[in-house]
């Protein structure tokens, strides 16, 4: 069974934009658990708009699932992962300013970067997943950083699923055979829904982790969290 990890990203937005502590992170956190999420992932970027660094402390003891940390390695971020010791970092490649991810690595161009920082990583036990475009060469490249798992960015996908093209699902398919066959872990992440995890899901071999942040949020503003939880283990089955 493909592992479910709830990013609660959006409940950190939602409580930061009125101030004060409602909705509070820690106890979502610790309620999606207690529903049959088996991970939290959360994603704080340094300007702190949503997740803050605190939040991200204050997690730790109550996260018994999966915590996945994920973001841009940038100098706060590296102290920010050692400090705290989640079970997973996913290193994202997104700038200061923008909105949500929008590309995976270019993995051979910045291989050297990333061999160090995942090396620094998995010598604290700390298991290291980057961000990746479903690209042949790209996986191969993730497979030379020494990388425990790869996370399949999959808002293209998404897209056209939406508008009827199944077919979108040949990269992602061709990648994860690739990762399969160089011993990679493969999650995936990115506008990932109700509608169309299933069939990404039933399609991918070795899926072992999606996260899912902005659609089951969005989701269970009308089914509640903990109806759309249990939805999600069932297509994930």
């Amino acid at each position: 069974m493909t592992k479910l990890s709830v990013n609660i990203n959006k409940i950190a937005t939602l409580r930061n934009s009125r101030g004060g502590d409602v909705p509070n992170v820690v106890q979502f956190a610790k309620d999606v658990q207690r529903f049959g999420a088996e991970g939290v992932t959360i994603h704080p970027r340094p300007d702190e708009r949503h997740i803050r660094y605190q939040d991200a402390r204050d997690l730790k003891p109550v996260v018994y699932t999966e915590y996945n940390i994920e973001g841009n390695p940038v100098e706060s971020f590296l102290k920010l992962v050692l400090e705290v010791k989640p079970t997973q970092v996913t290193l994202v490649p997104d700038a200061e300013d923008a909105i949500t991810s929008n590309a995976g690595w270019d993995t051979i161009k910045h291989k050297d970067f990333l061999v160090d920082v995942i090396k620094e990583f998995q010598q604290n036990g700390i298991r290291t997943s980057i961000f990746v475009d479903p690209v042949l060469e790209q996986i191969e490249g993730a497979k030379a950083t020494g990388t425990d798992r790869i996370e399949l960015y999959t808002e293209a996908y998404a897209h056209q699923y939406g508008l009827g093209n199944k077919q979108a699902i040949t990269p992602y398919f061709n990648s994860a055979k690739l990762a399969n066959e160089l011993g990679l872990g493969i999650n995936a992440g990115h506008d990932l829904s109700l509608e169309n995890i299933k069939f990404f899901k039933d399609e991918i071999p070795g899926l072992l982790e999606v996260s899912i942040g902005h659609a089951l949020i969005a989701e269970s503003l009308y089914l509640g969290v903990e109806n759309v939880i249990q939805m999600y283990l069932h297509k994930l089955k």
